[in-house]
């Protein structure tokens, strides 16, 4: 029988989570009479995914207020771990990329629809304070999104294979036609829009033109693209197979394998730290991962959910992530914990 002066909390892993995320609080004597223990996230009760003396993993529940909440177990008395929450700050959505942020700070989220649909609202715009508000209502499937070099919105849409460029009150023009399947798009260091058709090519638009700069393998769900500070591109593509790759492309147009291990990788961004992250969904069960360009094969967890699409960072380096429905906020304080 295990007493409670030999129970001991030593930490908590990964730092970061939202519902449905898998955390794991590592100890000593963290089973009580041998059989899983009571856990509290905040005030709620806990699922106990697995137990033993030493480590308990625990599904993060629904409801929770956000920001840094402690966990309990009633087998370690007097003992807490933090984790970092992030709260909903926008639901009903249906996102299949990124969010993402302009540089007042207001978010963008899509309701991209089955194919073919009409949503009435399209893109939804998330003030600061929380305010969400219509703002694109003309567009189907809207994909993916990004803001170009001239300060204005541009979205994919993955039914009529366009990129289309947002006006300040909503209005919908074409910028690029003839693009495929278009999911992920991206803005180079040049300039040029890249866009990731998802049959297997990297097409890029300048000067009114359509050109391939890469082939890479087709994706059973879309392409993610996203810039480094190394000039290059860098794209995930998941497939059917459970062991899927960050693709790099080179400015030359040479496409490498940059890290592997991956199940399902989704959405992808940059810190300002020049750190790559990606979210990995597979099976109900997601995560952050954080790389660093010159430690590829060192994958970092670092946030865990239930099930994750994409991540965006605001001009203060303070991330969201995003389900298929809805979008988490951490506290204004909070940034990913140090690499």
């Amino acid at each position: 029988m295990t007493t409670a002066a030999l129970s001991r909390i030593s930490g908590v892993h990964p730092l970061w989570a939202v519902e449905g995320g898998r955390v794991t609080i590592s100890g000593d004597g963290l089973l009580s009479d041998e059989r899983p223990p009571e856990v509290r996230v905040g005030t709620i009760p806990a699922r106990v995914a697995f137990a033993s003396p030493h480590a308990v993993t625990v599904i993060v529940p629904s409801g929770l207020d956000g920001g840094h909440t402690p966990i309990r177990l009633e087998s370690a008395p007097g003992e807490t771990a933090y984790v970092e929450v992030g709260a909903p700050i926008a639901t009903g959505l249906h996102l299949v990329d990124n969010p993402v942020f302009d540089p007042d700070g207001n978010l963008y989220v899509t309701f991209s629809g089955s194919r073919g649909q009409q949503a009435t609202v399209a893109v939804y715009r998330v003030r600061p304070d929380g305010t969400r508000e219509p703002f694109v209502t003309d567009l189907p499937n809207p994909t993916s999104l990004t803001f170009g070099p001239d300060g204005y919105l541009y979205v994919s849409s993955r039914f009529d294979g366009n990129v289309h460029r947002v006006g300040r009150d909503g209005s919908v023009t074409i910028h690029a036609t003839d693009l495929g399947v278009p999911c992920g798009i991206a803005f180079g260091p040049d300039g040029n829009l890249f866009v990731g058709d998802r049959s297997g090519s990297i097409l890029t638009f300048v000067d009114g033109r359509v050109s391939q700069v890469a082939a890479i393998p087709p994706s059973v769900a879309a392409f993610h693209l996203a810039f480094g500070p190394d000039r290059a591109l860098y794209v995930s593509a998941p497939t059917l197979s459970s062991r899927d790759v960050i693709y790099r492309v080179l400015p030359s147009g040479a496409v490498e394998e940059f890290a592997a291990g991956f199940g399902r990788p989704q959405g992808l961004a940059f810190d300002r730290a020049g750190s790559l992250y990606v979210v990995d969904a597979i099976a109900g069960d997601a995560a952050l991962f954080r790389i660093r360009l010159d430690r590829p094969h060192e994958k970092e967890r670092i946030l865990s959910g239930g099930a994750l699409i994409g991540l965006a960072f605001d001009g203060e380096g303070r991330m969201v992530v995003a389900s298929n429905d809805t979008v988490y906020r951490f506290a204004a304080t909070a940034k990913p914990p140090a690499a």
